[in-house]
């Protein structure tokens, strides 16, 4: 696995004596990059998630202190597992029925040795909590773990961003705009259930894994999805979020060469993402896909979701859902203008994943992609359809295309009750201030 960039921490690269901010920016880049594999290889260490995290952030918390007053480590990842383990150990001690799992965690380590790194252990290489083969499985092990079936959607989430993203609760509660305490909650339900139904930390095994990985990917396609267009709101975007979902599925890449869903959802994140520059304005106001300029597109992220896509083509099983969406977004990036689109391939994607992955949105999403190719009243036609069977009740989706084709028609007296309509049911004001603006101009 190709690793990330590590930031060079070793004492004296820092001008200056140590200070409290240095050691804030060092634990905050170790802990971005690494925190994946430090939980992880803490929670096959102890056999627990939740006492993993714990530590964790004992060591964390420890670390300001420390790096404060002797500045960063020359191997600040092995520094926070070994103060880590400590703290694990310290915990098995208080638990006397565990003290066999203590002599194993344990090992030979005496007091003033290498739990300290007061002296470097003459029989060993290192002092790392893990077998260096096997860094990537733990990785891998904590993405099925917090992903876990048992657990709610919202909480597979929560914590995914946290055990695996190494966001705080205050970044992804800011993220998802929900309160602070409802994140911790529901990241400490999700590792109460997870210890209640005794879920091992480890890899599914290989029958199981492929079926589990759906459940990996649409944890990521929500993360990444609510980036991308946030629900609610002030603001459009919510690109940190967004970058990390593709952070992770970069990850999930590189783990799983193998799996082509795995690189569809990556091209589809890539290909969405390298928009970003232009879909807002420079007050943050939404800007159409008809509106923007192209010249803003992010080229390399076109050329590396064009690249998964062709990973995941090459699969030999042909394109799934995420797929399928990253190759209808590859249309609109290779396209000089909304009018040279190829919206008649686009259609027949929308079907292919309409047949594999049924879904009101997808009906609706092809309704438009109609509309481009063969005109508004036979995807109006369609619309009506979707609106009759009453499943997407409630979302600003539907008046929002509905208005659209109305005012294609020359309708625009209904053309603006739906837009009004969409104005209304839209939680994200941005995207409200766009349908507002579009309801006025018809009056």
């Amino acid at each position: 696995m190709a690793r990330a960039h590590r930031p060079d921490l070793t004492p004296g690269t820092v001008d200056g004596p140590p200070s409290s901010e240095s050691a804030r920016r060092a634990v905050e880049a170790v802990w971005r990059i690494e925190s994946a594999r430090i939980v992880g290889a803490l929670a096959r260490y102890t056999g627990s998630l939740e006492l993993a995290e714990d530590v964790a952030q004992e060591a964390v918390a420890e670390a300001l202190v420390t790096w404060s007053r002797d500045g960063a480590p020359a191997n600040p990842v092995g520094w926070l597992l070994a103060t880590a383990r400590r703290r694990a150990i310290d915990s098995f001690r208080r638990r006397s029925a565990l003290d066999e799992r203590y002599a194993l965690l344990a090992g030979v380590l005496a007091e003033g040795e290498a739990s300290s790194g007061a002296v470097t252990p003459q029989h060993r290489s290192d002092d790392l909590p893990w077998d260096p083969d096997r860094v990537d499985d733990d990785v891998l092990a904590l993405m099925f773990v917090a992903c876990h079936p048992v657990l709610s959607p919202e909480a597979r989430t929560a914590l995914t961003l946290r055990a695996v993203g190494g966001l705080s609760t205050e970044e992804i509660a800011r993220a998802f705009l929900v309160p602070v305490p409802t994140v911790q909650a529901r990241i400490t339900r999700a590792k109460k259930t997870i210890a209640a139904a005794a879920v091992p930390f480890a890899l599914p095994p290989a029958d199981e894994r492929r079926e589990r990985l759906g459940g990996v990917l649409s944890v990521l396609y929500v993360i990444f999805t609510e980036g991308s267009t946030a629900t609610a709101g002030d603001r459009l975007l919510r690109t940190d979020l967004a970058y990390e979902a593709i952070r992770l599925a970069r990850t999930l890449a590189a783990l799983l060469p193998d799996e082509p869903e795995v690189y569809g959802l990556l091209a589809l994140c890539e290909l969405t993402a390298a928009r970003f520059p232009a879909r807002t304005g420079p007050d943050g106001e939404a800007v159409l896909l008809e509106d923007q300029d192209r010249r803003l597109w992010d080229r390399s992220a076109i050329r590396r979701g064009l690249a998964a896509l062709g990973r995941a083509a090459t699969g030999g099983r042909g394109l799934g859902p995420y797929g399928l969406q990253a190759a209808i977004a590859a249309c609109h990036a290779s396209a000089p203008s909304v009018a040279e689109t190829d919206w008649a391939r686009v259609v027949l994607l929308y079907e292919a994943l309409g047949r594999i992955a049924p879904s009101p949105v997808v009906e609706l999403n092809r309704a438009v992609a109609v509309a481009m190719a063969s005109g508004p009243q036979q995807a109006l036609s369609l619309v009506d359809d979707l609106a009759a069977s009453g499943r997407l009740s409630g979302s600003h989706l539907l008046p929002t295309v509905r208005g659209e084709l109305l005012v294609r028609l020359g309708r625009t007296t209904e053309a603006r009750a739906e837009l009004e309509l969409a104005a209304r049911l839209c939680r994200n004001l941005r995207e409200r201030s766009v349908l507002l603006r579009k309801a006025e101009a018809l009056a």
